[in-house]
């Protein structure tokens, strides 16, 4: 069943996000090589729980397009929450969207988070690509500083604006490499760089879900009064497992996520 609008928009935020991270094209081609089909498991979306922009916002575009609503996580420590939508063709990638719980941020960053929502366009938020539509306000590098002091999430926000944060390799349909850790070995041979945060794979065969991701390539961004290289993007790769009846996992583990965020560290 072919869906044009929905291969569109899929198209169109791949080649956004190849266009911030070199290394996955790269890497996208190295796979490509040795498989006949490369399945994208999920894209990632990051937003605030403003809400011009929260996660139901930045879902309804996909909603329109068939998606329905399939998990929901937090993530405490880093102030997040997130939710995951699945098309009913489940050759459609996941979309796993997380917001910032803006209100825990202490009061000098919550001014500037308020304050860059407050400058996008009504018409922009009513785009079907707004998520993937990039910045509309103007960035300084000290609010920048501000927000990485208390979030790497928010100052990645601040500095990208709305667009892909990853795309997600399925190891599961690779007929050259059957396990992640012969992928991470494969990946680290060529030269890429890994996140290590909790181990380079996170999350086990128990939860029926292994992760694992490159580091973030850096990206000169401009700033009001500099250029300053700031982490972009990484590149997911996700090992999925059969549940009990044979079905395989389709969700997320909060724990192993909340790792894979530290992917847009500045190291």
């Amino acid at each position: 069943m072919s869906m044009p609008k929905l291969d569109q928009m899929l198209q169109a935020m791949w080649q956004d996000y190849l266009d911030l991270n070199p290394d996955a094209r790269r890497i996208y081609k190295l796979f490509s090589a040795q498989n006949k089909n490369l399945i994208n498991d999920h894209i990632a979306l990051r937003t605030f729980d403003i809400p011009r922009v929260d996660i139901d916002t930045l879902a309804q575009p996909f909603l329109a397009l068939g998606y329905v609503e399939s998990g929901s996580y937090q993530f405490p420590i880093k102030q997040l929450v997130a939710k995951h939508y699945e098309h009913p063709d489940q050759q459609q990638p996941k979309i796993f969207i997380s917001q910032l719980l803006v209100d825990q941020l202490p009061d000098t960053q919550q001014e500037i988070v308020h304050q860059l929502v407050s400058q996008i366009p009504d018409d922009v938020l009513q785009r079907d690509d707004f998520c993937y539509s990039g910045r509309h306000w103007p960035i300084s590098f000290d609010s920048y500083q501000q927000l990485a002091l208390v979030s790497e999430y928010a100052a990645w926000v601040y500095a990208m604006g709305f667009r892909p944060n990853h795309f997600t390799l399925l190891i599961n349909a690779l007929q050259s490499h059957s396990n992640l850790e012969q992928v991470n070995d494969f990946l680290l041979a060529q030269g890429f760089q890994l996140n290590s945060a909790g181990g380079l794979i996170k999350g086990s065969i128990d939860e029926r879900l292994e992760q694992s991701s490159t580091l973030a390539n850096p990206v000169d961004v401009q700033f009001s009064d500099r250029i300053s290289s700031v982490p972009g993007c990484y590149y997911e790769f996700a090992q999925r497992y059969p549940d009990a009846k044979g079905k395989l996992f389709q969700g997320f583990v909060a724990a192993s996520a909340d790792k894979i965020f530290e992917s847009t560290d500045r190291k």
